[in-house]
């Protein structure tokens, strides 16, 4: 199947980092022998402007083509505002983009288009599907409801496009749930759940902590970068000195928009993984880090709490709790049979999206 995918978010010639569950969802189709191509729009910026989040590194230099693990990607440029407050100028300018794509599909059709985030890549989405006649389907990973629906300016256009795709895909159980309190039937919603893409070379059993109690040094991995403020860095050190005062030698690691294989790398060498996220979706890096074979300590957010060991799992924001779930995951083993739930896996997501991509041109 010719399948269009349009996302805000994918990985740069400069910013490989970014991105990288669309790109991981581009490359599972392909490998199943579907036909894809990337339309990745990029706003309109000066560098010195990229400083204002790590997503948009790179984004001021990209080429208007490149390609990322050989796919061919199209980076047209729109015009927005920080904070969208005219959101009607960027709708225009992205559905001005609409036959620039044409011309550079040339006589290449999409059967189905595939639009990963709502605002503002579903408004070219859905021009580029009105134009070519074909389905689409809206992908939400948690920014377009857990900020989207709450923006002053962006409420409105979030459920007016959550409710104009064919399909709406959601990654977790919480997401389905909001979908349907904004209205959405659950004859248009489905779940699927990001598969976890670790590559077999990093695939390891979790290992167990064999080092003396308060005497060796603990490398903990926070599995994102500081800057971002809903990745709540500053817990994380608290919870870090709070260890430091209990006797703990602690060693932390962060990840700023390094390539996945230097990402698992550091999850494999890592003690345990420490995620104190304000919003996540999964986050798809407690799977990496259990796949990996790196124990997780975790706030209560996304979906952790569905498949991690209770006491895992810290119901509050709070470094005094996170710090005693760290010294149990050190201390007790886990049970060696502990997998990933099968709804993670490869084969799960491909059918999925398969039966769905079914649904969609039937």
């Amino acid at each position: 199947m010719r399948i269009l995918v349009v996302s805000l978010l994918y990985p740069l010639p400069l910013n490989a980092a970014r991105g990288t569950f669309v790109a991981d969802h581009v490359q599972a189709l392909r490998e199943d022998g579907h036909e894809v191509r990337v339309i990745n729009p990029l706003p309109r910026m000066l560098r010195y402007q990229e400083a204002r989040r790590s997503t948009l590194t790179g984004v001021a230099r990209a080429p208007r083509e490149f390609e990322h693990g050989g796919v061919e990607i199209f980076a047209p440029r729109y015009t927005a505002l920080p904070e969208h407050p005219w959101p009607k100028l960027t709708m225009r300018s992205l559905r001005r983009q609409t036959k620039k794509v044409k011309v550079w599909l040339g006589e290449w059709k999409p059967e189905v288009i595939v639009c990963h985030t709502l605002w503002p890549a579903a408004i070219l989405a859905e021009s580029l599907a009105q134009y070519f006649h074909v389905p689409w389907t809206g992908i939400v990973h948690g920014y377009d409801f857990d900020v989207g629906l709450n923006h002053s300016s962006l409420s409105k256009i979030t459920k007016k496009l959550a409710g104009s795709p064919r399909r709406l895909v959601v990654v977790s159980q919480r997401l389905f749930d909001v979908a349907k309190s904004i209205g959405i039937p659950d004859e248009q919603l489905r779940m699927i759940p990001c598969h976890c893409a670790v590559e077999d070379e990093w695939l390891k059993p979790l290992k167990q902590w064999k080092g003396r109690w308060k005497k060796d040094r603990i490398d903990v991995l926070f599995p994102s970068d500081p800057r971002r403020p809903e990745k709540n860095h500053l817990l994380a050190l608290q919870t870090g000195e709070l260890l430091e005062q209990r006797g703990w030698i602690v060693g932390m690691t962060t990840l700023k928009l390094q390539p996945r294989s230097i990402v698992w790398d550091r999850m494999l060498v890592a003690d345990l993984t420490l995620i104190t996220s304000k919003r996540e979706s999964g986050p798809l890096v407690a799977r990496e880090s259990i796949a990996c074979g790196t124990p997780v300590v975790s706030v209560n957010v996304g979906d952790v709490a569905t498949y991690l060991p209770e006491k895992c799992v810290v119901d509050s924001y709070d470094a005094v709790l996170l710090a005693d779930a760290c010294e149990h995951v050190l201390q007790h083993h886990w049970n060696e049979s502990f997998t990933l739930p099968q709804d993670f896996s490869r084969q799960h997501f491909l059918h999925e999206w398969n039966q769905l991509l079914e649904e969609l041109v039937e």
